[in-house]
């Protein structure tokens, strides 16, 4: 992904109203993320954990959807569960029901699409190595890192049509 900028993200919000993405707070690590090894910007609002955001590159411009997550229900370290866009298995509460209101008529209406997603957000690093889930439990996969990417950007393509239809 390129590097962003302030302005990049807060302009890039499809699902929630410009005043809603002015007062969002960004990662507190902004300026250092590793932007190369990012298929997607995720992260949870410091301020209110409740609060997700997500921004991706979609069709040559950037799409930003607010979500609204679940904390992640604290069970038994051996229950797991599976993000639908990487395939990691966390535990612990590490996967959490995500969901975004649709743009347009449908999200006015109530309408909104959900996914189990990682709770941190940092589906990019799981599939590079670069973070380990504690579960230590991923796919015995003869998928190469190239092929989880593609894996994962698809996932994620399919996530946010389902957004913005």
């Amino acid at each position: 992904m390129r590097p962003l900028t302030e302005h990049d993200v807060r302009t890039s919000f499809v699902n929630c109203s410009k005043g809603e993405a002015k007062r969002l707070r960004l990662p507190r690590d902004f300026a250092e993320l590793p932007w190369d090894d990012l298929d997607f910007l995720g992260w949870r609002d410091p301020g209110a954990p409740e609060r997700a955001y997500l921004v991706a590159e979609r069709g040559g411009r950037l799409v930003g959807v607010a979500l609204r997550g679940t904390s992640g229900a604290k069970r038994g370290f051996t229950a797991r569960s599976m993000c639908s866009l990487c395939l990691t298995t966390r535990t612990s509460g590490g996967v959490a029901l995500m969901t975004a209101r649709r743009t347009g008529e449908a999200g006015r209406q109530g309408d909104s699409v959900g996914h189990y997603l990682c709770g941190d957000l940092d589906c990019s690093l799981y599939v590079r190595g670069r973070k380990q889930s504690v579960a230590g439990g991923d796919l015995d996969e003869t998928l190469t890192v190239e092929e989880k990417v593609a894996r994962v950007r698809s996932n994620l393509e399919a996530f946010l049509a389902q957004v913005t239809r």
